[in-house]
């Protein structure tokens, strides 16, 4: 008995192992995706130099579509299952069309780090939409670590654009309504589908409508290119629209929807820094200590999120057989 006893503590703790791995890989590849992401309103900025607000947002999808379309049919990925669709449908309107759309028509009124109040909200609301939709219940803990996350960072942001709400605010809120519902639907998509398909039916599902967009929008708004208008347009197409969209949502599969939501508690600090070294928009003293408080909110969220296992007691070592004594 001690024999079979040792052999399944041995494969208990091999399985924690893996388990532990599989954490951590998608904790890094969210953390990624939050990186990609914190570009994205610089990165638009740059690309209303060239373009305007309908014409920047229809390009951008056109391309992520065509490089995601160009992946789908090198790998001869078939058709997404018809139980699926519904689902890719959701994520198409909220991440791929609805986001992109309401955050640039707010950025050409309000500065990226006032725009960036939606994307400290975002992990909150991911969470409760995540909720509803799958009947998790993370420990109370979590939700009031994530309340004052979501508080930290709204008081920053809020306080970095002098207290003023922004004729964009309404976009704002809309986009963070929409993205939260497509991040919910895309995480719980990409545990029954890899996330790169996720994304990348998504997008397709989106060309036609991205295509007729385009067709529209580029007579009627002027068209100035410049470097940095055209990096802009390439960076929001492949790096946050698929490349963000393909490690994030293959992160959230791994660490579950609640988890990698509060990862992006991060993203508005990370995007009031790039704003500061690619647009040279001016940061309050304030940044590092908000930094540090919105970092211990997200170790206290990612340690109170783990889901525990029922009928498992602590990790045990295997016991080492004990020696009959010799006479």
């Amino acid at each position: 008995m001690r024999v079979k006893d040792s052999a399944t503590q041995m494969e208990t703790i091999a399985v924690d192992a893996a388990t532990d791995a599989a954490n951590r890989g998608g904790a890094v590849l969210a953390g990624l995706g939050v990186v990609a992401f914190s570009l994205t309103f610089p990165s638009t900025v740059w690309g209303l130099e060239s373009f305007g607000p309908w014409s920047l947002v229809a390009l951008r999808s056109v391309l992520a579509a065509l490089i995601a379309g160009g992946f789908l049919l090198a790998g001869r990925v078939p058709p997404p299952d018809r139980a699926h669709r519904p689902g890719l449908v959701v994520v198409a309107a909220g991440v791929v069309v609805g986001f992109p759309m309401l955050t640039t028509l707010a950025l050409q009124t309000s500065t990226t780090s006032h725009a960036a109040v939606v994307v400290g909200l975002l992990p909150l609301t991911t969470a409760v939409f995540s909720s509803l939709r799958t009947g998790a219940r993370p420990p109370r803990a979590f939700w009031l670590a994530a309340l004052a996350g979501a508080g930290v960072v709204i008081a920053f942001t809020v306080g970095q654009s002098g207290g003023a709400l922004s004729a964009g605010d309404l976009y704002l809120f809309g986009a963070l309504l929409v993205c939260a519902a497509g991040y919910t639907e895309g995480g719980r998509l990409a545990t029954v589908m890899p996330g790169w398909q996720v994304v990348g039916w998504a997008l397709v599902l989106s060309l036609p409508l991205a295509v007729a967009g385009a067709a529209v929008a580029l007579p009627l708004e002027p068209v100035r290119l410049t470097a940095h208008g055209v990096i802009g347009l390439v960076w929001v197409a492949a790096g946050s629209t698929f490349l963000g969209l393909y490690v994030w949502y293959r992160g959230m599969a791994e660490i579950g929807v609640p988890r990698a939501s509060q990862l992006q508690l991060a993203q508005p600090l990370l995007t009031l820094s790039w704003s500061v070294f690619l647009l040279g928009e001016e940061v309050s003293a304030a940044a590092p200590v908000a930094a540090v408080a919105v970092l211990v909110c997200i170790a206290v969220t990612q340690r109170a999120g783990r889901p525990r296992r029922p009928g498992r007691g602590p990790r045990t070592r295997p016991r080492a057989a004990r020696r009959t004594p010799r006479p």
